[in-house]
């Protein structure tokens, strides 16, 4: 007994003395910031940190929350906000943490990237360190655009009001609270972030063939050196066209008219801003009929080199190799959930082939076989009864009583509407069990048709349907260019947009209506309905089909008051800091 106290008492003995090191905290394996002056890649993660809070890097499916759409999925966010849950403290539209935070680590890379040695001679240095605070105050700019988005607004004092505008990284000393600028003082802080980018960028990352292309301010460096910081290889990094089409996105958000009541001039500035895109690019040209299903092998997708866009495509994500697109979205008896339905309000949407609204007297339309006919992209972009989707062409049935899950309302995941999405969905992806595959996806971060209806809507509140200002196309030529690529009247010279041509009020219903199709799914009709001002109420309806009988049903009411056109300041950011106005409503 004894020895075995002994022993005991030895081991105690030998583990105390081996835990002093143990027990003694180790100094945290974090730098400072002075760090990052020897460590280029370590300042380079503050900037690249930027790039990976883009929202636009994933798919949100806010549709589900506008008239375009529903969701078969009760704990879906948008659908609870669009059924009467939407409140500043729930509020899943919020930019306030993802954005502020991305613009606190651009900040801080502005803060050290003077300092930081990019590269060991001079000149290569100076270019470096331009090209990344190029990329950093194009990022900044499109932050700062998303938190307007969401959270600009009337206050309750009754002034349009904007966000705090931060230019200095935020240490813990830091005063926190800052009023909001007003909208109009932030849309100026975007636009010299966006002057300074388009002065540091090319307009394009590729390579140069000689050096009497190196730019004026750096001559002398040599080809070879001005590609290796220029070149193709940082193609998907902001460029100057980029920062031009955020330019575009942002001044298009100022002009429209839950910003501005009346000013023609911000409606100039918007469209004059989509131009110089458009021009960039050659003005109305390579209109592709593949551009319509850019998402699609047929668009070219599978061959995509590093950094490559296909002509639609200004700004991309990464390609991707997935099937959760399709596993969410397919129907059941494709071993999907169903869960994004777009509504009878979309699918009427649609004209005919021959150009005119099926409401028109002139349009052909059938109710007892109401997907005849139609404009190509309805049945491009919405699986509808008898539709086909899947490797196997497999054909869907979505009636009232029909002998699949794939019916009306028969399971969780059948449809609620009587339709299923079919665009952005890769109909090469096979999702049987026993024979899962892939393919590939990429998400559009700015798509150039978005681009062409800016202008579009921008030249026609500017400056009417058929003048251009000092452009060569107008607001009625791009509207043209884009229906005559989906194979709209393409057989009659579209006769129901010639007989608009001249009325600026039916010419905006039409580019919206436009607008509304082209980008169905891609998270901008619940934005567009609110910069709109106009009514967010409309009851999502869908279809219950019982032979030729197509009988319309409400499947879920919009229960939206009038002063959420602004989305809220979070609550929580309210109770902190009393120097922060409440949007009015909240």
């Amino acid at each position: 007994m004894k020895k075995l106290q002994l022993l005991i008492g030895l081991a105690v003995l030998l583990f105390s003395v081996g835990c002093k090191d143990m027990l003694k905290p180790e100094i945290e394996n974090n730098l400072d910031l002075e760090s990052t002056y020897n460590n280029a890649t370590y300042a380079q993660g503050l900037l690249l940190n930027g790039y990976a809070r883009i929202p636009t890097n994933s798919w949100s499916f806010n549709d589900v929350a506008t008239d375009d759409a529903v969701s078969n999925d009760r704990n879906n966010a948008y659908l609870k906000i669009a059924t009467g849950q939407w409140t500043a403290i729930n509020n899943p539209l919020s930019q306030w943490v993802n954005s502020r935070a991305a613009i606190q680590y651009l900040n801080l890379f502005f803060s050290v990237t003077d300092q930081v040695k990019w590269a060991v001679e001079p000149n290569i240095n100076r270019m470096f360190n331009d090209r990344m605070k190029g990329e950093g105050y194009a990022l900044r700019a499109m932050f700062n655009y998303y938190l307007l988005q969401a959270h600009a607004g009337k206050g309750n004092n009754g002034q349009l009001l904007g966000i705090p505008v931060v230019l200095q990284p935020e240490g813990q000393d830091a005063d926190f609270n800052k009023p909001r600028a007003t909208f109009d003082a932030t849309m100026e802080q975007i636009y010299r972030d966006l002057d300074m980018a388009e002065q540091l960028l090319p307009v394009d990352f590729e390579d140069i063939a000689s050096d009497a292309q190196i730019p004026a301010k750096y001559s002398g460096v040599g080809k070879d050196n001005y590609n290796r910081v220029f070149g193709y290889y940082f193609r998907g990094r902001v460029t100057a066209r980029i920062a031009k089409a955020i330019r575009a996105k942002a001044s298009l958000l100022a002009a429209s008219p839950a910003f501005n009541p009346s000013a023609v001039a911000k409606w100039e500035k918007a469209a004059n801003d989509a131009a110089a895109v458009i021009d960039l690019r050659g003005g109305l040209v390579n209109l592709n009929a593949n551009d319509i299903k850019w998402y699609d092998k047929d668009a070219g997708i599978e061959g995509l080199a590093s950094g490559v866009n296909p002509s639609e495509i200004l700004w991309r994500s990464d390609v991707g190799n997935s099937n959760d697109l399709e596993r969410n979205n397919f129907p059941p008896t494709l071993f999907g959930s169903g869960r994004v339905n777009p509504t009878q309000n979309l699918v009427n949407a649609f004209p005919m082939a021959n150009g005119y609204p099926i409401g028109e007297a002139n349009s052909g339309f059938s109710a007892s076989s109401p997907y005849d006919n139609r404009d190509p992209r309805l049945k491009l972009y919405i699986l509808v009864n008898g539709g086909t989707a899947g490797t196997a062409g497999t054909a869907i049935n979505t009636t009232l009583n029909g002998p699949t899950n794939d019916a009306l309302n028969k399971v969780e995941t059948s449809t609620r509407t009587g339709y299923y999405m079919r665009k952005l969905l890769r109909q090469d992806v096979n999702l049987n069990p026993s024979s899962t595959t892939n393919q590939k996806h990429y998400n559009p971060r700015i798509r150039y048709t978005e681009i062409y209806l800016s202008y579009a809507e921008a030249a026609n509140e500017a400056w009417g349907p058929l003048n251009g200002g000092t452009h060569a196309y107008s607001a009625y030529d791009v509207i043209k260019a884009i229906r005559r690529r989906a194979g709209v009247g393409t057989n009659n010279n579209d006769p129901y947009l010639e007989s608009i041509k001249s009325d600026q009020v039916k010419m905006r219903e039409l580019i919206r209506n436009e607008r509304r199709l082209e980008l169905c799914f891609e998270g901008f009709r619940f934005w567009d309905l609110r910069r709109w001002n106009t009514s967010l109420t409309e009851v999502a309806q869908g279809v219950s089909i019982s032979g030729t009988t197509f009988t319309p049903i409400n499947v879920e009411n919009r229960v939206y008051q009038p002063y959420m056109i602004y989305g809220p300041i979070p609550y929580s950011e309210i109770l902190k800091y009393n120097n922060l106005i409440q949007n009015a409503g909240w």
